[in-house]
């Protein structure tokens, strides 16, 4: 008997248990429910929106005691993270609170919390977006418009502090004029005056502000056709456009129309008095930029207008595509097939508006947004998708880029060698190359001719060098690469009477019959060594330029066959090279040969200079020397060089980045330690042994405070390292430079020449592309290097880079 009910108690236990797992998980499937209803309102369906609101509304009502916490969570987080459908979950929240009051003061709480989280947290572009949805809120008679105006006005106050960065106040101006499209009308039909008072409070602040950013973000120097407008000073022409149109715009879908009859009848709520964070100096804002326009409406064929550059519709298609953008990159099918399906896409040129977003994207400054190759395989996307039409507006598009190139940013220039070279590279290289022989009539350093070298050069990376012979017409053959082939000087002609080529041929033997480092040592000792006697004198740590020349020149060119034979050589005789180049000059010279090697071979040098640096043969600041060398002054204006040196940078950002992760990790475990050691005898009196053995398992291994002491010296020492490598980078730039400019000015010739444009825009990509790390040293720049008496022209392109962040 005891046994059967012990059964029985069991089976209720399970029982019991069993409706529990089953209630829990209908629950889950109805939120999952609830929110797929919810994220795919608005999208492709058989019956009206207007309908499917208010079947949605009626659900979301019935469920409200259940499920009340996870329905103000979604509704909050949608018109954030899917902004192009803001006005459709406004008629939503609208529709609920003329329904139930209390729930719509709940969400207009919730939405003001997360706006002003999103404040603190610095996520600009979610503060934006829960801005514009309570504006709209106005719009469904869920907010007051006075305590709207409230909030507006005290985002402006934010905009006037005192001793702020200016990019603080901008963003505040910039989150006002960019809600006002979806606001303006109903604040002007009810509130005019303070709406007036708003917009004079901006514009006098918009009156007052400096600009000497402009210039070091625009994508040409010249405003002609289309002027290259700063943001701010674009949206301020288009709300001002739009007052003149008594704020009636044609984009903005507005389902709440339908419902103005319920809506209007609904009690409203106020925004409680928000007071936007104080600055702090961790707090980093969105940088300015400078509006892209390509086309205008003379561009597009006969057809759908474009908007005007000054109409709202043109900002808010933009801010569409850019989020459309956003949303799906990494997914290009998916990129390329919401781009084209946008809605309006009737009424407007969309192939023109998408290319020139795209084009915006990639050609934005400092940097673009992601990866170059993401805007390329969407642009391939596009024309696949559609390709009765996107691929001539993209031939038209490169066409206008190509004849404005003349006046385009350095850095945009390399995007766009970047852009099109891999572009034709998914085509089959086809292009009519005969509408450009003009440029063959200009010098080799002029943007256009220069323009077509790089893109075969980049070409030549994807294909190989015969067939651009056959391709390209023969009135290009001087811009056609030489082949990517080495030049050992140890076996052609009059190598006998160099002093090396003895033992050079001795290495190539010892090599193929697997020698070891030892052995090449062995045979490098007998060579003389070359430099005079006053250099080795000089030299802190003398080094023998004869045997670095043999031995990389011979190992290199052993190495040609790929990129993996030269890795395998470098690799295998690391320890030889590590022997040569122990100081910077030494490691000067193994760059140099392997220069004298493969000059004809831009992508080899580049791997193998970055090679160089991963097993640490060669230093950062070395390259950087090189690369301003004598020797190099022939390959100055090449993009391979200038692809050299970024990556440099690159890695010694990257080699401070890890050691300060690894240095803070350390120190986190170690207080992590401490904390636990201090209450280490509590949890050996506990009663649960169990959670006192959880706690010391899963803490690894726990770093002592010598430990951290030696991270922190290297951290140190990896600043200084990065310091002195940008400090020898604009001091060089600074030499060369000054000294073209003081060469002109007493020769009487003309300073403003193309190799000076290309240096100055190559000086100027340096701080662009590595403007974060740069920022940290401009104090000790200005101070060292770019001070007061510097030429002008120079000191102009670092007084544009420090008011990126001013």
């Amino acid at each position: 008997m005891n046994r059967r009910r012990a059964y029985e108690d069991d089976g209720d236990f399970y029982g019991e248990r069993n409706k529990k797992r089953r209630r829990v998980s209908e629950n889950q499937e109805m939120e999952e429910r609830l929110e797929t209803l919810i994220l795919r309102v608005g999208e492709n369906s058989s019956s009206s929106l207007e309908s499917n609101l208010e079947g949605l509304v009626s659900v979301l009502e019935s469920d409200l005691g259940n499920f009340r916490s996870k329905i103000l969570r979604i509704l909050s987080d949608c018109p954030i993270k899917m902004p192009e459908k803001c006005t459709i979950y406004s008629t939503m929240v609208g529709l609920m609170n003329a329904k139930n009051y209390n729930f719509g003061g709940e969400f207009v709480e919730y939405m003001v919390k997360t706006f002003k989280d999103s404040l603190k947290q610095c996520q600009w572009d979610a503060a934006r977006y829960a801005l514009r949805f309570l504006a709209d809120l106005v719009n469904c008679h869920v907010i007051s418009t006075n305590s709207l105006l409230q909030l507006l006005d005290s985002m402006v106050d934010a905009a006037n502090e005192d001793n702020v960065p200016q990019v603080r106040r901008d963003w505040y101006v910039f989150a006002v004029l960019s809600t006002l499209p979806w606001v303006g009308r109903e604040l002007y039909e009810k509130k005019e005056s303070s709406l007036e008072n708003l917009l004079v409070r901006i514009e006098v602040f918009l009156n007052k502000r400096t600009k000497k950013h402009h210039n070091a973000l625009r994508v040409w120097s010249v405003d002609a056709p289309h002027p290259q407008e700063e943001y701010l000073d674009c949206l301020w022409a288009q709300i001002r456009k739009l007052r003149q149109d008594n704020w009636t715009e044609k984009h903005i879908p507005r389902p709440y129309l339908a419902f103005d009859s319920v809506l209007c009848e609904a009690l409203q709520h106020s925004i409680p008095v928000i007071h936007p964070p104080p600055h702090q100096d961790s707090f980093e804002y969105p940088m300015p930029w400078v509006v892209y326009r390509m086309f205008d409406y003379t561009d597009c064929p006969p057809g759908p207008i474009l908007p005007g550059a000054h109409s709202i519709e043109r900002f808010l298609i933009e801010e569409h595509l850019h989020s459309i953008i956003e949303m799906h990159r990494w997914e290009r099918k998916d990129c390329a097939i919401h781009l084209l399906l946008l809605p309006y896409k009737d009424k407007i040129p969309l192939e023109y508006c998408i290319v020139e977003v795209i084009f915006a994207e990639l050609f934005h400054m400092p940097t673009p947004r992601y990866l170059e190759i993401c805007y390329g395989s969407i642009l391939i996307e596009l024309c696949k998708q559609q390709p009765s039409k996107m691929p001539q507006v993209l031939a038209q598009a490169t066409e206008i880029l190509f004849m404005r190139i003349d006046s385009m940013n350095t850095s945009c220039f390399d995007r766009f060698v970047n852009w099109f070279s891999y572009h034709l590279s998914n085509f089959q290289f086809r292009w009519s190359w005969d509408d450009w022989d003009s440029c063959l009539l200009l010098e080799n350093e002029h943007p256009r001719p220069k323009f077509i070298q790089e893109v075969l050069l980049k070409c030549l990376r994807f294909s190989y060098h015969d067939r651009f012979k056959e391709m390209m017409p023969e009135g290009y053959a001087k811009l056609i690469p030489k082949p990517p082939m080495p030049h050992y000087k140890y076996t052609m002609e009059g190598a006998a009477s160099l002093p090396g080529t003895a033992t050079a041929h001795k290495l190539v033997v010892a090599i193929r019959q697997k020698c070891n480092a030892e052995d090449v040592l062995n045979e490098l000792n007998d060579l003389p060594n070359s430099r005079d006697a006053s250099d080795m004198e000089m030299a802190e740590e003398p080094f023998n330029p004869l045997k670095i020349d043999v031995f990389v020149q011979t190992l290199l060119n052993l190495g040609s066959k790929s990129f993996s034979h030269s890795f395998a050589a470098i690799s295998k005789f690391h320890t030889v090279f590590k022997a040569l180049a122990e100081t910077e000059e030494a490691q000067i010279c193994i760059l140099h040969n392997m220069f004298e090697l493969w000059a004809d071979h831009q992508q080899m040098m580049v791997v193998i200079v970055d090679k160089l640096l991963k097993v640490q043969i060669v230093e950062c600041s070395a390259v950087a020397t090189w690369v301003f060398s004598k020797e190099m002054v022939g390959e100055f204006t090449k993009m391979y060089l200038w692809e050299i040196l970024h990556l440099t940078i690159k890695k010694m950002n990257q080699h401070v980045t890890k050691l300060s992760r690894e240095m803070n990790e350390a120190k986190e475990k170690l207080a992590r330690t401490v904390e636990s050691s201090s209450s280490e005898s509590e949890d050996e009196a506990s009663p649960n042994p169990q959670k006192h053995r959880k706690n010391t398992e899963g803490s690894g291994e726990k770093p002592t405070e010598e430990q951290v002491e030696r991270m922190e010296e290297k951290l140190e020492a990896a600043y200084v390292d990065q310091k002195r490598l940008f400090l020898i980078i604009f001091q060089r730039f600074i030499m060369i430079l000054s000294e073209h400019l003081v060469k002109c000015d007493t020769d009487g010739r003309e300073y403003d020449t193309d190799w000076y444009r290309w240096t100055v825009g190559r000086l100027q990509q340096v701080f662009m592309m590595h403007h974060e790390q740069v920022q940290k040293y401009s104090s000790t720049l200005e101070s060292l290097l770019f001070t007061s008496d510097l030429d002008p022209h120079i000191l102009d392109v670092f007084h544009q880079f420090t008011a990126l962040r001013a």
